[in-house]
């Protein structure tokens, strides 16, 4: 189920720049509530993008453990290079959320991964930490979206939830694009585990 924020949003955009990437140009746009934020939301807009037509939006929540260091423990990494190809491509955009460990952090996360070295799998080991399974919030990437004055998006994810977010939303979903990505040894079962206990909308 999708979760609401219990406060009011008031982040705007506080800094941009080109940022070249080995996919294309994007735009980088920090989003805070104000401008001494360490850990702004961003939007990565690529250059060609055009709030007129529909756009290819990729939502992604941050992963330190997969997006920076790599980790094969889950496909984060992969598919954030994925979303970045596949939106150059199209001249969409990604936007990066600020909600490690799906909302936990990271601290809680390395707890977490403790005991699913144990045998407990990513949503008992949540659950058994007295966390939420899910904890993250996509109000955030609405209002981003409106602020960029997007009004129509072709949704790369494997997520219900966020495609529940934006339906509840001004933002029209016109069509969701699988992200498929390649399971390894060592995520095949965070990423079974993925699909059979949170609905995730994995190929076979």
């Amino acid at each position: 189920m999708v979760k609401s924020s219990k406060r009011t949003l008031q982040i705007s955009e506080q800094a941009e720049a080109l940022i070249p990437t080995p996919w294309g140009n994007f735009r980088m746009i920090a989003f805070a509530e104000n401008a001494s934020d360490w850990m702004p939301h961003l939007a990565l807009v690529h250059e060609h993008f055009n709030p007129e037509r529909p756009a290819l939006l990729r939502i992604h929540s941050e992963c330190l453990t997969g997006d920076i260091f790599h980790s094969k423990r889950c496909d984060c990494g992969e598919q954030l290079d994925k979303s970045l190809e596949m939106t150059a491509q199209a001249g969409g955009l990604v936007l990066y959320l600020r909600q490690e460990g799906r909302g936990i952090g990271l601290i809680n996360k390395l707890k977490a991964y403790n005991l699913q070295d144990l045998g407990l799998n990513t949503v008992d080991a949540n659950v058994h930490l007295g966390l939420e399974i899910d904890a993250r919030q996509y109000d955030i990437a609405i209002e981003m979206l409106l602020t960029l004055g997007i009004k129509q998006v072709n949704l790369l994810t494997n997520n219900p939830d966020k495609i529940e977010a934006l339906e509840h939303s001004p933002i029209e979903v016109l069509s969701r694009v699988p992200l498929i990505i390649e399971p390894r040894q060592e995520n095949s079962g965070y990423l079974k585990t993925k699909k059979e206990e949170m609905g995730h909308l994995l190929e076979e």
